[in-house]
């Protein structure tokens, strides 16, 4: 067959790819949700409740899987029965409940089980290749928070701890307040427990210097 003169465009082709990795990625999800007795969705309310000490309220639990509600709440009961999750009344409002990761719940994400396609894939990339593709990955996630399509997430670029270009000489540029260190690309964050989200304003010049460096 003669290759097309005039390929689709470049942002068809990129969602082809990203397509083909979804596809995996979800084969990955199924197949260790499986093999913990879980489903995926069981599996990712687990993983985001992980390092949230406060726990999570339904709604917030939806919002960040991007699920119905009614679909976090029946994952949520199958895992309270089998003892994974608690509920318990929200410190911010006695009226409102919160879901905390359980001990068994915890202990069930500590276990290796199921495969890792994708993390060999990530394997077969070298260090600069990887950072390149974080960084790539942050700014899309950041356009899609931005535009109200996701929730803020707890990445360094959207925490007032961040700060851009405190070190602009050697290879880690970047200072995290909260622990007072500079560090490089290698290590930014897109799920950091001590994530206190900036306001729009702080986000928006944070993400221009983080750019420009």
């Amino acid at each position: 067959m003669e290759t097309p003169k005039n390929p689709h465009s470049i942002d068809y082709r990129i969602r082809e790819g990203l397509s083909r990795l979804a596809t995996v990625l979800r084969a990955d999800e199924w197949e260790r949700a499986k093999s913990l007795g879980l489903n995926p969705t069981q599996l990712s309310i687990l993983t985001l409740l992980e390092g949230r000490p406060l726990g999570l309220g339904v709604k917030e639990i939806a919002a960040q899987l991007g699920v119905s509600q009614p679909s976090a709440t029946d994952s949520i009961n199958a895992l309270e029965k089998k003892g994974h999750v608690e509920k318990h009344a929200s410190l911010a409002d006695a009226r409102a409940v919160n879901v905390h990761l359980g001990q068994s719940g915890l202990e069930i994400l500590q276990r290796k089980a199921g495969t890792d396609l994708i993390g060999q894939a990530i394997g077969t990339l070298d260090d600069d290749s990887q950072q390149e593709l974080l960084v790539t990955l942050i700014g899309m996630i950041r356009g899609l928070q931005e535009r109200d399509a996701i929730p803020v997430q707890r990445m360094c670029t959207s925490c007032r701890y961040f700060d851009p270009f405190a070190h602009p000489k050697g290879d880690q540029p970047y200072h995290c307040h909260f622990v007072n260190a500079a560090f490089g690309r290698r290590d930014l964050r897109v799920d950091c427990r001590d994530h206190v989200e900036a306001d729009p304003t702080f986000r928006a010049a944070t993400w221009e210097a983080f750019q420009a460096g």
